[in-house]
């Protein structure tokens, strides 16, 4: 075959005819890079998918595979028999061209960075070795939407973190069907995180690379065309509207067209009329794309740098003040999947516990996505979660199973999950701390500010919010001192003033439910002074009671019910008469669900 000279300062080994494409680093072709990761089993899976491509893909493809770091590897002559595109040995500094196969070196991690190829050498033991994440991380936030993950064959968890941070940034995720996978843990696992966009046999891929890597989705933004979803973007939100009950109009457009598009060019369509007709016709697309709008993907500890303060300064500081009569109540709202909310628990259950202190925790972790909260709940994670997680932390707060980690038993009953809109529904109040992160950066300017006032009349004096790298509180530096600007942590000083906050009100108090999922309030309903005047002297002065509806469902607990009530070990239940919640002094208590009398019981 013939060859082309490379460049004086490098000399990789290149098999196979290369094609004259502009590289990453001219700025001209801004074409997608497809990583591909596979452990055992992954020679013979990364043969079958180059078989299938075309010689001409416009795209360039880097494939990691773990490697014996002792001997010389064999890839690039045994795959370039496979295709016709030129197969390269990565070197430092190497340029990224379209229609080119970059292999990983033997004991080396590979990293993208300005258009270019990085090789440093591992730090880590040979067993825990998580080459195809680093590649990944690296790749989406240099390329962003224009970066495609393959996970193939292979064992353990190698591209389950980097999954997710292609997702976050707008690329495509595409998994090997597992039962066709020799080894079927790295697709497992990475379909676990909830990151996969597609789970394809080998011979769709190539297929499916076609619609993606064509599509003007991948050239928006950098070429000046304009979005095809300009014109239906109201249609398609009013469709999601009346058929999902999620209403999207307080999001930013820019978003909201960039995930649609996103879902357009995984269907191969460039019209949004042709879009909307599919989504009128297939309850699943219009269920995955809701879902993409929802943008559900956060870890453990997200922003390492953040949660250390917090863990080291902050929790520790607000812990030893805080008054021993009264519980510490937590929102984490925009939970997602429920890594946030398990990781602020960790941290003030370790402060407590340092501190030795008896200080309750009431934490609640609310999200409008029913499918996120099922999750949270369930509190099962994929084992990649070790890298974000301390052995410390795993074996303390965590019970290992074969498909990953559990969260414990205890650390899942002091987290109550609610399905709840932020901006519809009435919030919870006399908070000590809120987190809010990555959510406010989706919503338009007004809507942000009347969230960061709700936050401020849901906030203690002296509680703590918590916002995510990209969020601040410009609009409500009046009430908030920052604690660390930087990692956006900050202080609520003073208390909300009548009519200052806009509420919204859902059911009546139905909306605040911990279990209820609240219809939407009718166009501009809002609390009054007298509505809000009684729900405080409900709070301050009504007997301890809870809101259970026709199947004896707990939805909402009223005043301080732990002299009445406790939660014994054993699977959750909100049924107030199979015992998982039980009267422990005799008492009786109240509950009414504000249904038609015949469905109401009272114990």
């Amino acid at each position: 075959m013939a060859t082309r000279r490379p460049p004086h300062d490098i000399n990789p080994r290149r098999v196979g005819r290369p094609h004259r494409k502009r590289s990453l680093a001219s700025g001209a072709a801004l074409f997608p890079v497809v990583a591909v990761g596979a452990s055992a089993g992954g020679l013979d899976a990364f043969r079958a998918l180059l078989v299938g491509l075309p010689r001409t893909t416009g795209m360039a493809f880097v494939l990691v595979q773990h490697l014996d770091p002792t001997h010389p590897s064999m890839m690039v002559e045994l795959l370039s028999r496979h295709t016709s595109m030129a197969v390269i040995e990565a070197r430092e500094g190497m340029r990224l061209e379209a229609d080119h196969v970059y292999i990983i070196p033997p004991g080396q991690y590979l990293a993208m960075q300005n258009g270019a190829l990085r090789l440093t050498r591992p730090r880590e033991r040979q067993g825990v070795r998580m080459s195809f994440d680093f590649l990944l991380q690296s790749a989406a936030e240099t390329l962003g939407e224009r970066v495609v993950c393959i996970i193939l064959s292979g064992t353990g968890a190698d591209g389950s973190v980097g999954a997710k941070a292609v997702k976050t940034k707008g690329g495509l995720v595409i998994a090997q069907e597992p039962t066709e996978a020799e080894y079927d843990g790295m697709p497992r696992g990475a379909i676990a995180t909830g990151a996969v966009d597609m789970v394809l046999r080998l011979a769709e891929i190539p297929e499916a690379l076609a619609r993606y890597g064509g599509h003007p989705y991948l050239r928006i933004g950098t070429t000046g065309a304009t979005s095809p979803v300009v014109d239906g973007l109201a249609q398609i939100i009013d469709l999601l509207r009346k058929k999902t009950s999620y209403d999207f109009t307080l999001y930013k457009e820019g978003t909201l067209m960039r995930r649609i598009e996103r879902r357009m060019a995984m269907a191969g369509l460039e019209d949004s009329d042709r879009y909307l007709e599919l989504l009128t016709r297939d309850q699943v697309e219009l269920q995955r794309l809701s879902n993409d709008l929802f943008i559900n993907v956060t870890c453990f500890l997200r922003d390492a740098k953040a949660f250390d303060l917090l863990a080291e300064k902050i929790v520790p500081e607000y812990v030893r003040a805080h008054p021993p009569d009264r519980p510490i109540r937590i929102w984490v709202a925009g939970c997602s999947t429920g890594e946030e909310a398990y990781s602020i628990a960790m941290l003030f259950l370790e402060s407590i516990a340092t501190a030795q202190r008896t200080l309750k925790l009431q934490i609640f972790a609310s999200d409008i996505d029913a499918e996120a909260v099922a999750f949270a709940r369930e509190g099962l994670y994929p084992k990649a979660i070790g890298a974000d997680v301390s052995p410390a932390r795993l074996s303390r707060f965590f019970e290992p199973e074969d498909q990953g980690y559990r969260v414990s038993r205890d650390l899942r009953a002091m987290v109550v999950f609610s399905v709840h809109n932020l901006l519809t529904d009435a919030p919870f109040s006399r908070l000590d701390v809120i987190s809010c992160r990555n959510l406010l950066i989706y919503l338009r300017p007004e809507v942000q500010q009347k969230v960061l006032a709700l936050f401020h009349f849901a906030l203690r004096e002296g509680g703590i919010l918590f916002l995510g790298p990209s969020e601040t509180v410009s609009s409500a530096s009046d009430h908030f001192d920052p604690i660390s600007n930087k990692q956006r942590i900050y202080k609520h000083i003073g208390r909300s003033r009548p009519g200052e906050v806009e509420l919204p009100l859902g059911r009546g108090e139905v909306a605040r439910s911990l279990w209820l999922r609240p219809t939407r309030p009718a166009a501009g309903q809002r609390v009054n002074l007298g509505d809000l005047a009684q729900r405080v002297l409900l709070d301050t002065y009504a007997p301890a009671s809870v809101l259970v509806n026709s199947t004896h469902q707990a939805v909402h607990f009223f005043g301080q019910t732990d002299p009445y009530l406790k939660v014994p070990a054993g699977p959750a239940s909100l049924d107030v008469l199979v015992s998982t919640i039980t009267l422990s002094d005799g008492s009786l208590i109240a509950a009414f669900d504000g249904l038609p009398a015949s469905a109401s019981r009272v114990l």
